[in-house]
């Protein structure tokens, strides 16, 4: 399954991307807001979860067209509520403040609503990360409830079709 963009490729994420992965995982910065980095042993279980079973939601790894360079992941996958269906992201600092997320974001939401046939799509990020929730408030989702958890006030967004 492949997703394209103005400048990137996005992909079902295969065994040969745990090294972007990893170092997503284990990126202070990207982790600010996602509870902190993630011990390495975890790193590979979870990766090896996603990669191999059909019920761990549908990830893809996006990559600059002209290098192939590892830009992030992003997913759809099962919210905290067991019920919506939750749209995540995360990229390398590298690829911040250029219209990237932006870019991945919106193809990964075409792709739920038109090829998924998902009529509603949620999104959960942490308050005090102004630069994902203003990410969110420009692609059309809209803040529907501020609550705690993981020890952190937390913002549920909801964007429909």
């Amino acid at each position: 399954m492949l997703l394209q963009t103005t400048r990137c490729i996005l992909y079902k994420i295969e065994e040969n991307d745990f090294d972007g992965v990893n170092r997503l995982y284990t990126n202070e910065e990207v982790r600010k807001y996602l509870g902190g980095t993630v011990d390495p042993d975890i790193i590979k279980e979870h990766f090896q979860q996603i990669v191999t079973s059909p019920a761990a939601g549908t990830y893809f790894v996006a990559r600059m067209k002209d290098t192939n360079a590892f830009i992030g992941l992003l997913s759809l996958d099962i919210h905290h509520d067991r019920i919506s269906t939750e749209i995540s992201y995360q990229l390398l600092p590298d690829w911040w403040g250029k219209g990237y997320a932006r870019e991945c974001v919106e193809a990964v939401i075409d792709f739920a609503f038109h090829d998924l046939q998902l009529t509603e799509l949620v999104a959960e990020t942490q308050a005090a990360n102004l630069p994902s929730c203003r990410l969110l408030e420009k692609i059309g989702f809209q803040a529907v409830e501020r609550f705690v958890r993981f020890d952190a006030e937390q913002i549920l967004y909801k964007r429909k079709l």
